[in-house]
């Protein structure tokens, strides 16, 4: 029996002819590289002319003169959010999420607030490149839902909350609700199901202490806020004479399951403390500038090589979901604020929305880089727009150039789910639809001036 030919390989997809940016170990990037996928899983990166020889595919990609990279890692989101987007600008978060953010929850957020504010999440974020985000909300089995209805890959914690929530009343409910969501979606291929304990100051140390061990019992993440606020740090020094991440660790929440959003406001012991366990943190510049809340400690995160990624917030606090908008601002804030340039490079940000951001979640070895083996989520972005040309330096063009309208077509596990700029997964002029009257119904609501 004679040899098979290489070509003789069939795979299901190749994206062919870009310039790939693998941000694999040695942060390779071939200048005319080509990914072939197959089953949802790359099984090859290399030159284009060594994979075009090797495999046939049923559909080709021709990336020729875009940048192909991984897919970009919102690591963290409220999606339904959406629909309070511009609610309450230029407030306090105490003030915000007193006098605006829960009592609008309450009037408005069901089951049906949820599926139509997360759709529009889930279209903004497409069109972004965003393959893969971590979520907090409530009726997270909503959001579930209609995450792997549009393909998208997520990390999505169901909230746990000191006061009744839109979903549950009490500590029991939410508690079963938890169990039962966990146990449905663990196991799917694009959904990791996660408990979400609000903050430290919203769910009290015996509950926490109850998520903790429910976590370990279902072996499953957990997603909280973790010192966000100056107030948040120094309520917790004149309750427990400790900092937020201290009293953590005495009740026994750090652990390599956490996925702590913000970490404003640290220190060293701190930072030696979540990188002793494991903990995964991310930095959510923009959110944080526009609540005033401070300024996260990202170069001491990144000298230590603690997995920090990025994170948009909700568009409540945020008013985008745009990994574009957040890398540039994390270049940028930290320079100025240190008065060095040299603090958090290009190169460092875009590692933050990709592979170190799939370690912040968890799933490094999963997703965050293209390398065989990993799970085929892939971005393209077009270079030929005014705003990109002429292109210089790569990691430049990235971060400080880039929009989100410049991305192309993005793929998920496998499957294109933008293409040429279109939606394939959603209705985009339904969405749009439903989320306008959805958002007059909040106005209407709340009294406000329409």
């Amino acid at each position: 029996m004679s040899t098979p030919r290489p070509v003789d390989l069939p795979v299901d997809l190749i994206v062919c002819h870009g310039i790939v940016v693998t941000m694999d170990p040695q942060r390779r990037v071939l200048a005319d590289g080509a990914i072939a996928i197959r089953d949802g899983r790359i099984v090859a990166v290399d030159d284009a002319a060594t994979v075009l020889a090797a495999y046939s595919a049923s559909e080709h990609i021709d990336a020729s003169g875009q940048v192909v990279h991984p897919g970009l890692i919102n690591g963290h989101t409220h999606g339904p959010m959406e629909l309070f987007r511009g609610l309450a600008d230029d407030e306090l978060l105490d003030d915000w999420l007193q006098h605006t953010i829960f009592p609008a929850e309450a009037l408005n957020v069901d089951e049906a607030f949820v599926r139509t504010g997360m759709r529009l999440a889930l279209a903004e974020m497409i069109r972004g490149g965003i393959s893969t985000f971590a979520d907090m909300y409530y009726f997270e089995a909503a959001v579930a839902d209609e995450t792997a209805r549009a393909g998208m890959r997520a990390v999505l914690g169901q909230v746990v909350i000191d006061f009744p929530a839109p979903d549950n009343a009490t500590q029991g409910e939410a508690m079963a609700c938890v169990d039962r969501f966990v146990g449905t979606w663990q196991g799917h291929r694009l959904i990791t199901p996660a408990i979400a304990p609000h903050a430290p100051y919203t769910v009290c140390d015996a509950h926490l202490q109850q998520v903790q061990a429910l976590a370990e019992r279902r072996s499953c993440p957990v997603v909280m806020h973790v010192a966000e606020t100056r107030q948040e740090r120094d309520e917790c020094l004149r309750l427990h004479g400790c900092s937020p991440v201290q009293h953590l660790q005495g009740i026994g929440l750090l652990s390599e399951r956490l996925i702590a959003a913000h970490m404003v406001w640290t220190d060293e012991d701190d930072l030696e403390r979540v990188r002793q366990h494991g903990v995964g943190l991310v930095h959510n510049p923009q959110s944080n500038m526009k609540l005033a809340s401070g300024i996260a400690p990202v170069p001491a995160m990144l000298s230590l090589d603690l997995p920090v990624g990025l994170g948009t917030d909700s568009s409540a606090s945020n008013n985008a979901l745009s990994l574009w908008d957040e890398m540039n601002s994390a270049a940028k804030l930290h320079k100025v604020i240190h008065g060095d340039p040299k603090v958090v490079s290009a190169r460092e940000a875009f590692e933050m929305a990709t592979i170190r951001g799939a370690a912040s979640l968890h799933l490094e070895n999963e997703i965050g880089s293209l390398e065989v083996g990993k799970r085929a989520d892939i971005a393209i972005v077009a270079m030929d727009p005014i705003n990109q040309t002429p292109l210089a330096s790569l990691y430049s063009a990235l971060v400080y150039d880039t929009k989100a309208n410049d991305v192309r077509d993005l793929i998920v596990e496998g499957r294109p789910i933008l293409r040429h700029r279109q939606l394939l997964t959603l209705d985009e002029t339904q969405i749009g639809a439903e989320g306008l009257r959805a958002r007059q119904q909040v106005v209407q609501r709340l009294g406000l001036q329409p």
